[in-house]
């Protein structure tokens, strides 16, 4: 197994604010594994507060190692023996567990979502991301949102409802909540469920801190929509805690440590009658399509990363009516890598 990455600086359109954190890019590690002169690509995102770097990619990948990676591929002995080089790194997890599942598809000739028996006939739509901000950006971003037949609306501040009442003055579409942890008073949380129910609102995620499972208990119990844990979940051992707290999950790839464990855990949920979304971070087509190929197996999907960036190095996946459309292609499906995309080892 050979390896080369680059680090890459994935620019934003519009700064992105969520209720405790603005940005306007994402630092992410692109990497190229070669088995057997087949080529598999990766991706980690590094969102700042979740705790990872390019340094501390660089410093993972230099302890792996890739000998050990042999097909056909064991990806929960390979997450296990990822574990133990070191605990946490689930994005840097994610890019290698993403090229040896591109690599496997490659190999068995077939597309991961065809691996996965996830049907392309089932897609979700997938929502645009609204990130905070003010009125006239607001409007903006929801002007840039052609195209998508959802929209993912960030909250958690004190001007909830006016920006939601924004959004109503230019959009009519149904409304994904997040609101990151950012409301702390039960009632008045609950009544502004009830409020975003009549403002088309189809389901809430992490409405308060994942540290009070009581209080998002509370809401579970009360809410007219499904309340999803999205900071309360991270990895597969996360999801016994979540029983009776959450109507369902959000997962995220880059939280999952890759495709494996995203499906292990979207097999758990169902196990447990949760609903599940299929979300990202800022992410280039790479980290999306392999979020795509599981897409089908989930009630919701919000993988809207290559549409809120400005250069991302591959072709954009095909979108049509709100959907993705999963190609035939083996493996992941990227098209056009660029030439001299991958310059260390």
């Amino acid at each position: 197994m050979q390896i080369a990455y680059t680090p890459y600086q994935l620019e934003l359109k519009h700064p992105f604010a969520i209720a405790k954190f603005s940005r306007t890019s994402t630092p992410i590690m692109l990497i190229k594994l070669t088995y057997e002169n087949v080529v598999g690509y990766g991706e980690a995102s590094m969102v700042p507060y979740m705790g990872e770097s390019i340094e501390s990619a660089i410093a993972f990948l230099n302890k792996v190692e890739w000998n050990r990676f042999t097909f056909p591929f064991s990806f929960e002995e390979i997450i296990d023996y990822l574990d133990s080089v070191e605990k946490g790194q689930p994005a840097i997890k994610a890019a290698i567990d993403i090229a040896l599942n591109d690599i496997q598809g490659k190999l068995l000739n077939k597309p991961c979502h065809e691996i996965y028996a996830a049907d392309p006939g089932k897609m979700p739509l997938t929502s645009y991301t609204i990130g905070i901000d003010t009125a006239e950006v607001i409007r903006e971003k929801v002007a840039d949102s052609r195209g998508f037949k959802v929209l993912k609306i960030k909250l958690g501040r004190d001007n909830d409802q006016e920006l939601i009442r924004t959004i109503r003055t230019v959009s009519n579409l149904p409304l994904y909540i997040d609101a990151n942890q950012g409301w702390t008073d039960k009632a008045k949380a609950i009544d502004m469920i009830y409020w975003l129910h009549d403002q088309g609102a189809v389901l809430i995620e992490q409405p308060m801190d994942k540290n009070n499972p009581d209080g998002n208990a509370w809401l579970t119990g009360r809410s007219p929509i499904p309340i999803l844990a999205d900071e309360a979940v991270q990895r597969l051992s996360d999801m016994e805690t979540l029983k009776g707290a959450y109507h369902g999950i959000n997962v995220k790839l880059m939280k999952s440590a890759g495709m494996y464990e995203a499906h292990q855990m979207i097999l758990k949920a169902r196990s447990f009658g949760m609903k599940i979304l299929i979300g990202c971070m800022s992410e280039t087509s790479c980290a999306t399509q392999a979020g795509t190929a599981l897409a089908p197996l989930c009630d919701w999907s919000d993988l809207d990363g290559p549409w809120l960036t400005k250069n991302n190095p591959f072709k954009a996946p095909l979108l049509t009516d709100g959907r993705y459309v999963l190609n035939d292609l083996p493996g992941l499906g990227l098209e056009e890598v660029p030439a001299g995309l991958f310059t260390s080892s």
